[in-house]
């Protein structure tokens, strides 16, 4: 039976089907990310092309407006360039940089769970102390902290689009790995004491093939879980570093520089250059939210 077949047939599922809330926020998401990933064939406009750019045509009101134009559906910047353009382009990064960093997160927090919870002792004490000291600041601020810390270590002809968006993604990481530890400790900790481990002990299977075949499929559920409710997260906390100035460079911009941007002119009445990449925003994070709500009721056998 192909894969497919298998996830066509499982319990996920009937109850994905069954549920209108997350079938409603998988379309929404799945319009969303296609449309960043397919930005270049599905805009009407490429805004980062300097020669198409007219600045004539900047901030116009969207379409339906008196004074819109049909070929700026939502309006456009204080540059001409088309809103909703800036959108799709924008949410790419937005993605980019959630999806990255829940991938450097969930990667170290499951390493150091594993190595926590296994081997215990003196490294499950450092690990954890780390992680509750780490829990005591927002993980706004560590990330604010992680990533000034980073920009001023490097050299500043060092600084780059790419090496901006490598540090964004580090520093986001490096602030939200301690949940997916905490999670895999505790479940390591009640799995190495079941009897398959131990048979594996005695029989002389090395201890990290124990870890990486009995105990951490043991414990992917609620590191899923955890990790489809992060990418929200981490995507608004790049659109809030964006919005501080310490995000994305304004030559990539993002959702969260977008709202940086249109907040300078919110006071002067062109409210479409806030309001319309604040909804992406709201739109993207909520529907993710919602699966990751869907997710853990599937996943919890309590309510099947």
């Amino acid at each position: 039976m192909s894969a497919l077949a298998r996830l066509r047939d499982s319990g996920i599922w009937f109850s994905f089907r069954s549920s209108p809330v997350a079938m409603l926020a998988g379309l929404v998401a799945v319009v969303m990310v296609c449309g960043a990933a397919f930005a270049p064939w599905v805009a009407p406009h490429q805004p980062f092309d300097l020669a198409s750019l007219d600045l004539n045509d900047s901030l116009l009101p969207p379409a339906w407006s008196a004074d819109g134009r049909l070929a700026y559906p939502l309006g456009t910047d204080d540059q001409g360039r088309d809103v909703l353009s800036t959108i799709l382009y924008g949410s790419r990064i937005s993605l980019a940089v959630g999806l990255a960093s829940v991938l450097l997160a969930m990667t170290l927090g499951v390493g150091l769970g594993l190595l926590s919870g296994y081997l215990g002792g003196r490294l499950d004490a450092f690990i954890m102390r780390v992680a509750d000291v780490q829990l005591s600041f927002p993980a706004i601020l560590i990330a604010l902290l992680i990533d000034g810390a980073a920009r001023a270590m490097l050299p500043r002809d060092a600084h780059s689009d790419v090496l901006s968006l490598v540090v964004l993604i580090g520093s986001i990481g490096l602030a939200n790995w301690v949940q997916y530890a905490r999670t895999v400790r505790g479940s390591t900790l009640v799995e190495k004491n079941r009897e398959y481990v131990q048979a594996a002990r005695v029989i002389g299977v090395p201890s990290w093939k124990i870890m990486a075949k009995h105990v951490l499929p043991n414990a992917l559920g609620p590191v899923l879980v955890i990790g489809t409710i992060n990418v929200a997260t981490a995507i608004v906390t790049e659109a809030t570093l964006s919005f501080l100035g310490v995000g994305v460079p304004p030559t990539s911009p993002s959702l969260g520089t977008m709202i940086n941007t249109g907040n300078n002119f919110l006071y002067s009445g062109e409210w479409w250059l806030v309001v319309f990449p604040g909804l992406a925003l709201v739109l993207l994070c909520m529907s993710v939210n919602l699966l990751g709500d869907w997710l853990r009721d599937a996943l919890n056998p309590k309510l099947r």
